[in-house]
């Protein structure tokens, strides 16, 4: 949900609008996007959204907030490339304002003169941003690493970050992602390098699970397949779409004959197939995972496979991850991941890398940032070591205001961020007493509890009637079930004898009688079972 917004005056600009994808704890959630309630009181002047590349948590939720703020998106080739087809899908399109950059060409917007500097990520066309105000500069890094021999030719400018170091920056915002991890971040040629041993390696069928949007990982197992004979095959949605979007906007070179999973690879012996697949992270739906439970259509993993997972194992999916590599083993195949062979390096700065961002660039203030907040304490403990103060370095967090001057930079009022929930359609009508709800069903399942009332006098006419889901297998026989019936029956007997006939038919009436049933049973169901089911009543008036 990587999303800042800068302000002077009354002109503003967002820098980046990602999503982020929920974990086991958001049940039934399809993705989480940022609040930008804050934002759309500013609507009138903000002047726009600058993206540094095309990652999800960088673009993602652009196709939901341009919904609510239409307003023009700046990025290099490749990330409006692979944004638009995000827009398509979203039906916005033709009316998204989507303006292409480039590295070292500044342009102005509102107040500020905005310079793209070319970093080296996991991804082709990155910028790092130099954000020049009234004030003084504000660099922001973006996602980076120093990759001196990229795949794909482009450079990490560090001169130009010297060189705004020698007129003087007054804000630096750098990448804490990769701070606990000591010295360089390894070339993304390293892998290449492990890769091609595989394929020396292997006679039978190799598939290599990424990122759809690391191209340059794409483009190096490509290669290897083009230079060993063997032909590649595209497995999965994304990596399809993001393939086919890089081939045609010159960021990648696809092998002649390149296929996609429903073409006829089965006509080629298994020696001669490399197929690059969605999955690296175990998702239930994704193409590596349905390949090792029978559920593809076309591809079953077997055995004498080499499946390498290249990617990073993201915090929350270990148990998604280990599960499909148990099932790949099931399958008799040959399992590598980065646990135990070099089959992936970072996309992020190591801790000497952002020591020389920290020297080159010689900030009068430092903000870390994309991290856990324990990533942005050793980031600023590692700012301390290369000679900023510690009266100059902020950690803020979401919603956190920070006042920015010549002389100054101190927190201000917090405002409005947060987590909006998406779900199916539903953008924002899921909160978190709905979330707790969804758990509480989901540990001790759901009573139902039916019944009919006289409207007059509150005599039961019918039931009540008890209804379990996902509570216990025992059936309405049983005499825990006639307890609880009893329980209810028991609460009407001394409602009546106490107050002579519950309210009338009233909205408030029925309300009462409904939050009684629910903390009567409640307390008799925890009493006798240690449980605590969602209880939901159902009184009918009559």
């Amino acid at each position: 949900m990587n999303m800042m917004l800068l302000e002077q005056g009354d002109s503003a600009i967002a820098v980046d609008c990602g999503l982020m994808f929920p974990g086991p704890d958001l049940l039934g959630i399809d993705l989480v996007i940022p609040d930008v309630s804050y934002l759309l009181e500013k609507k009138k002047n903000l002047h726009g959204i600058v993206l540094t590349h095309a990652h999800e948590d960088h673009i993602g939720a652009l196709p939901y907030i341009l919904k609510q703020l239409p307003v023009p998106v700046f990025g290099t080739r490749l990330t409006l490339g692979l944004l638009r087809y995000k827009l398509r899908e979203h039906g916005l399109e033709r009316s998204a304002d989507l303006r292409e950059i480039t590295a070292a060409r500044p342009w102005e917007l509102g107040p500020f003169k905005i310079e793209g500097i070319r970093v080296t990520h996991s991804l082709m066309d990155c910028l790092a941003l130099a954000i020049e105000s009234p004030l003084g500069t504000v660099l922001h890094t973006g996602d980076f690493k120093i990759d001196h021999t990229p795949v794909n030719g482009e450079f990490f400018d560090f001169q130009r970050f010297a060189s705004y170091g020698e007129k003087g920056v007054l804000l630096l915002l750098s990448d804490s992602t990769n701070v606990e991890r000591q010295g360089y971040t390894p070339s993304e040629r390293v892998v290449g390098q492990y890769l091609k041993e595989i394929f020396l390696a292997s006679r039978g069928r190799i598939f290599v699970a990424t990122f759809s949007s690391n191209i340059p990982r794409i483009q190096q197992v490509t290669e290897l397949s083009e230079s060993f004979g063997r032909r590649v095959v595209l497995c999965g949605r994304s990596m399809i779409n993001n393939a086919q979007i890089a081939s045609d906007l010159g960021y990648l070179r696809l092998p002649e004959g390149v296929m996609t999973e429903s073409d006829r690879w089965q006509d080629f012996p298994s020696d001669r197939l490399t197929f690059l697949t969605t999955g690296s992270q175990g998702e239930p739906m994704s193409a590596l995972f349905r390949m090792a439970t029978d559920e593809h259509k076309q591809i079953q993993i077997k055995p004498g496979d080499t499946v390498i997972l290249s990617a990073r194992v993201i915090p929350g999916n270990e148990k998604d991850i280990s599960r499909v590599i148990n099932h790949l083993f099931r399958k008799g195949a040959r399992v590598l991941h980065e646990r135990i062979a070099p089959v992936h390096v970072s996309g992020h700065a190591s801790q000497e890398e952002q020591k020389k961002m920290l020297e080159w660039t010689r900030p009068r203030f430092f903000i870390p940032i994309h991290g856990e907040y324990r990533q942005l304490v050793s980031h600023a403990a590692l700012a301390r070591e290369t000679g900023v103060g510690p009266d100059r370095i902020s950690i803020v967090e979401d919603g956190e205001e920070l006042l920015l001057s010549p002389d100054r930079c101190e927190k201000g009022a917090s405002r409005p961020a947060g987590k909006v929930y998406i779900d199916g359609n539903g953008v924002g009508d899921v909160e978190t007493s709905t979330l707790k709800e969804r758990r509480r069903l989901g540990s001790d399942g759901m009573i139902i509890v039916t019944l009919a009332l006289e409207k007059e006098g509150g005599k039961i006419r019918s039931g009540p009637t008890i209804l379990s889901q996902g509570f216990s297998f025992i059936d309405s026989e049983h005499p825990f079930w006639e307890e609880m019936e009893q329980t209810v029956e028991n609460l009407f007997r001394q409602w009546d004898a106490e107050s002579n006939g519950t309210p009338e038919g009233t909205l408030d009436g029925k309300e009462e009688i409904e939050t009684q049933i629910r903390r009567t049973l409640k307390k008799m169901i925890s009493k006798k079972m240690n449980r605590y089911p969602v209880i939901v009543p159902n009184v009918i008036l009559i």
